[in-house]
């Protein structure tokens, strides 16, 4: 009783349900906020506003000031009364005091609390069902009767006049309890495919996050060692630049001190020299001629050996040793040619055409790096060998990562690709590309494309240069094509599961590819 006295406390006197967000006016009364701002909007116009429950008077429109209180015990009371509170369908009979249904009769078309379904009639025409506010849709629309049966050619809900005198007479009929479970069996069977389909989507999800996770290892893996490669050619150019400043330092102060020792040399030979002119001129003004005479010979003061000699000590001293600087200066070749080594770079190995597998009309240079088309070359027809204008590599590759160079300039028409040694040597599926066993890059048209298993991508811009670079991640499964122009561009990568291993392959017509220089790998590439 306590609890249906509290129940009646907590509803609004607009709705006539529990409060939803309740806010107080000035007079003290309650409200959900929606249902007070509906009243006084229409109390607009009328110059006064007034309480629903006790008509208090107010000139301007009120501030709704929301109780907090009553918002933390409405809270309370419906976390406790949940299977109570659920439907939100009250008694259709209950007016004063709306009371929650506890079933719904489809005759009736009416809800019902505990107290009128007890003197509710009990007769089979009163179908009673859980609490719902659509009683209509549970009746035919054309004979107001309760649904009975199942349709089952026109897929719908009739009642017993419709399968008696109405539309559906003469139509295969089932119950709605077997024509519901029917269905429920075939929704199960959805269900159960769509459950097999999201777990294959969070496998996919999952696959993609362990995918992501693994290329960020790698990134990091791959930082961390350039980082640490940039930090060691730092290191060496800076003690390369301490060496040579150092030496260029030692030599200037042996230079220095040289030339200190010929400047005070200098300076006494100069003050000897100013000496003897002093007595040289006093002579020259005496006019006794007998003094004259009796002083001793000076001899030649502008000796040219003694000019000579000085003048080689001057450049015996003057310049640094430029080659010694220039020797150590050769040490930035050996850290350039050093860095291969800390990037895991191999040297690289040729990369050679194989003519065993050149076509008719494909004639192969005598380096087997570039591949003419030229017709009727009257080759030996072996099983090796292809029918169309194509040739593969005599290197297979299946392991570690690697690339390749060539240059397209000088063809019109041409493929670039990889290609598993099985792909079949004649007939139009053997061109690169045109198979699932073989991947290429290629023009037509002017028009460039990538294709594998005869799909073709067309690229969206033209390759800007004429060189191409193919690079092969092969325990990765991954094929991609670069054109190197500057910057270099990335145009696509192929992700297979490969099967076998690869071999570079060339198809050319009207002009001639050649493969620039070798094959670079990283093996140890992380």
């Amino acid at each position: 009783m306590a609890s249906a006295d509290l129940r009646r406390e907590l509803d609004c006197s607009i709705c006539l349900s529990i409060y939803t967000d309740p806010v107080t006016l000035r007079c003290g009364h309650n409200f959900c906020r929606v249902c007070i701002d509906r009243v006084l909007d229409t109390q607009e116009g009328a110059g006064v506003y007034t309480c629903p429950d006790c008509r208090a008077e107010c000139q301007e429109r009120p501030a709704l000031i929301r109780n907090i209180t009553l918002c933390n015990i409405v809270g309370s009371f419906l976390s406790t009364r949940p299977d109570q509170e659920e439907t939100g369908i009250f008694c259709t009979y209950c007016v004063d005091s709306p009371v929650r249904a506890a079933k719904s009769c489809l005759l009736c078309e009416a809800s019902l609390c505990d107290k009128h379904l007890r003197v509710h009639s009990k007769s089979p025409e009163h179908v009673l069902c859980d609490p719902t506010t659509a009683l209509g849709n549970r009746k035919c629309s054309v004979h107001k009767e309760i649904y009975k049966y199942y349709c089952t050619e026109d897929a719908a809900c009739i009642c017993v006049s419709c399968c008696m005198i109405g539309e559906h007479r003469g139509h295969q009929m089932e119950s709605l309890d077997e024509a519901s479970e029917k269905k429920k069996v075939k929704l199960r069977k959805v269900l159960q495919k769509l459950t097999t389909k999201r777990a294959e989507a969070e496998k996919r999800v999952q696959s993609l996050l362990e995918r992501r996770r693994e290329d960020q290892g790698k990134a990091a893996g791959v930082i961390e060692t350039v980082t640490a490669l940039f930090r060691d050619i730092r290191g060496q150019l800076e003690d390369l630049e301490n060496r040579v400043l150092s030496e260029i330092s030692r030599q200037e102060e042996r230079v220095s001190l040289s030339i200190s020792d010929l400047f005070q040399q200098l300076e006494i030979k100069k003050d000897e020299l100013s000496r003897k002119m002093r007595h040289i001129e006093e002579l020259c003004n005496m006019s006794d001629s007998v003094t004259v005479l009796q002083e001793p010979d000076t001899g030649d003061l502008c000796d040219t050996e003694d000019t000579e000699r000085h003048d080689n000590q001057v450049r015996g001293a003057g310049d640094l040793d430029v080659g010694l600087v220039s020797g150590t200066l050769h040490t930035l070749f050996d850290i350039i040619t050093g860095i291969n080594t800390g990037i895991y770079v191999q040297e690289p190995t040729d990369l050679l055409l194989d003519v065993t597998t050149a076509a008719n009309n494909i004639q192969i240079s005598g380096d087997r790096k570039t591949a003419f088309w030229s017709p009727n070359q009257n080759h030996p027809v072996t099983p090796e060998r292809f029918h169309g204008n194509q040739v593969i590599s005599s290197r297979t590759f299946s392991s570690g990562r690697h690339y390749w160079e060539v240059d397209v300039s000088k063809s019109v028409w041409w493929r670039v690709g990889m290609c598993y040694p099985s792909i079949d040597r004649r007939g139009y599926h053997s061109v690169i590309g045109d198979n699932k066993k073989s991947w290429g890059v290629c023009r037509y048209s002017n028009q460039y494309y990538v294709i594998h298993d005869s799909t073709v991508i067309r690229l969206p811009d033209k390759i800007p240069c004429g060189r191409v670079r193919v690079y092969l991640d092969y325990g990765a499964g991954q094929l991609s094509f670069y054109s190197l122009c500057d910057p270099i561009r990335h145009l696509h990568t192929y992700s297979a599961a490969l099967t076998e291993p690869l071999r570079a392959a060339l198809w050319v017509e009207n002009g001639c590819i050649t493969i620039c220089g070798g094959v670079r790998s990283f093996e140890k590439l992380p």
